[in-house]
């Protein structure tokens, strides 16, 4: 069975998206010469076809209208109208504007069953904002354009998966989000990408929100009086869930192979362990020069999953940004649209 295409969102143009998409498209044309593989770029044409004239000007990336019956294996959608020049590494309103319009028409294009899944190269957060946009990010975005009142961010690196109870909201908060409900829906949710990915019965860990999971008490109770008691409802319901494992520990037996995946706290002591071991360090220059992992949103109706780093605006028109990560994203959103699972409501 021929693939439906995966959309491809450039996210901000001013970053490294357009690079890294030509780059990832060109390291994946015999497959996609093939028919094995089906990809749509969308975003705003004068950034990629000013990467790929840098880059790759032997690939041809025709343009497509989202009314088209028959896509080429690989096109591109323009997300909207052009206006002035955006400048590799220069923050915009109108970047910030091109970031959300690609989003919006992979969503549309997604819930009308055209395009398998959805994967985003990485937007900034501020230039987002400057366009008027009010959004933390690509999680928070894509929630409200498909209609969802929670989500959950699972970032994966090799056999690295950690979801989180929570993410972008001040530390201060975290205690108050850790709820029951919450972390079922993040238990439940793990569980069911995991089945996915292939993994029939999954082993969750839940890593504790405080040192030593609380040391009986000493520092804090959030462990013993709401965490623990959801893990045991979860249990009894046939999930096979360990914990609340102490955050100094859970990862290093996650690496070793002990579970599947970690459930963290906040967003900070999933992120660091996954991206610790994701980015590769030169040590000669200091600099990371590659990097590796997925960022997969859970929970939305249709399937997302992104690459794991920023915008780069530093490095931004240089064509010297990897592409691995891309590339990984896109492998991920193909055994998920492959092996696609029920969607859960995932309540208040």
């Amino acid at each position: 069975m021929t693939p439906r295409h995966l959309a491809i969102t450039m996210g901000d143009p001013a970053g490294i998206g357009p690079e890294i998409i030509v780059k990832a498209c060109l390291a994946l044309t015999d497959r996609i010469a093939a028919g094995a593989l089906r990809l749509l770029v969308i975003g705003s044409g004068v950034a990629l076809e000013r990467a790929r004239a840098a880059l790759a000007p032997e690939l041809a990336i025709p343009e497509v209208s989202a009314s088209d019956r028959d896509w080429p294996a690989l096109g591109f959608l323009q997300a909207g109208p052009e206006g002035a020049p955006i400048a590799p590494g220069m923050l915009s309103a109108d970047a910030g504007r091109f970031a959300y319009l690609a989003v919006e028409h992979g969503v549309r294009l997604a819930q009308a069953g055209k395009v398998g899944a959805i994967v985003t190269a990485p937007l900034n957060k501020e230039a987002l904002n400057k366009a008027g946009y009010h959004y933390a990010g690509h999680t928070e975005m894509l929630a409200e354009l498909t209609g969802v009142k929670g989500s959950v961010m699972l970032l994966a690196h090799g056999n690295m998966r950690v979801s989180h109870v929570t993410t972008h909201c001040a530390l201060e908060d975290v205690p108050r989000r850790v709820t029951p409900h919450r972390i079922r829906l993040v238990l439940d949710l793990t569980q069911q990408a995991l089945r996915g990915l292939g993994i029939e019965r999954p082993h969750i860990a839940v890593a504790a929100l405080n040192p030593h999971a609380g040391e009986g008490g000493l520092f804090g109770r959030q462990d013993i009086d709401v965490v623990a008691p959801t893990i045991a409802q979860a249990v009894a319901d046939g999930l096979h869930v360990t914990g609340p494992v102490p955050g100094d520990t859970v990862f290093v037996k996650l690496r070793a192979g002990q579970f599947d995946a970690v459930v963290a706290m906040y967003h900070d002591q999933g992120h660091i362990p996954v991206k610790l071991l994701g980015f590769h360090v030169d040590p000669a220059t200091g600099r990371w020069d590659a990097l590796s992992g997925v960022n997969i949103t859970l929970g939305l109706p249709v399937i997302r999953t992104s690459v794991d780093h920023g915008t780069a605006f530093d490095i931004a028109g240089k064509g010297i940004a990897s592409e691995r990560s891309l590339i990984e994203a896109i492998e991920y959103a193909e055994r998920l649209a492959a092996h696609r699972p029920a969607t859960l409501d995932p309540g208040p």
